[in-house]
């Protein structure tokens, strides 16, 4: 088990955690309305459904702007949102999450970073037996953001990552460790930027 790092809780993220989840709770519902579509054939029904997805995602939107707003209204967690943002295939809404659900970045090593995220890999060892590696536990929803952002950061927007993902694939690594490997190097990478206060550079990559 990982102690957490004793750092002091930063009242101001801890608000905003609880506008967070509130953002992460319209995601989910968007989420099962677009499931709720894949089994709905009536025209009439179809269009409720639809209506619902679209008033959904306008409140998703103006609550991320309201976030972001609330963060930027605090000089040093612009600074630190700033940061973070300059990293390729991190947009706004991961951004948000890194800020908000890891008040310890910049402050920790990357190991405890990749650990309080569960995205660090534990070993299932006994005796002789060599277990397979595995990700355990921590922060559900900061982890789940990340992974959303490695997926296209992996594929398109991080070159660093696009050349990571294919070395692990080519050495036979599936596509869910391979993306659990990104998803570790883009918390990483922001902890880094945060840590040295300078901005993301391809070369520092």
């Amino acid at each position: 088990m990982l102690d957490e790092p004793e750092i002091a809780p930063d009242p101001r993220l801890t608000e905003l955690a609880g506008y967070l989840t509130f953002l992460e709770q319209l995601e989910e519902d968007i989420v099962r309305f677009k499931t709720r579509l894949e089994h709905i054939n009536e025209p009439d029904l179809r269009r409720i459904v639809n209506s619902d997805i679209v008033r959904l995602k306008t409140r998703r939107a103006a609550q991320m702007r309201d976030i972001a707003k609330r963060l930027r209204a605090h000089h040093d967690l612009a600074v630190r949102l700033d940061l973070v943002l300059s990293i390729p295939g991190i947009g706004e809404r991961t951004a948000l999450a890194l800020i908000i659900r890891m008040p310890e970045l910049g402050r920790i090593s990357r190991e405890e970073a990749a650990a309080l995220a569960g995205l660090a890999p534990f070993d299932d060892d006994s005796g002789q037996h060599r277990g397979e590696r595995h990700i355990v536990g921590a922060r559900g929803r900061l982890r789940r953001s990340l992974f959303a952002a490695a997926l296209p950061a992996a594929f398109r927007w991080n070159k660093a990552l696009v050349a990571l993902y294919a070395r692990l694939t080519g050495a036979g690594k599936s596509h869910k460790k391979a993306l659990i490997a990104c998803a570790r190097k883009l918390l990483i990478y922001a902890n880094t930027v945060v840590q040295r206060g300078t901005p993301w550079t391809e070369k520092a990559a």
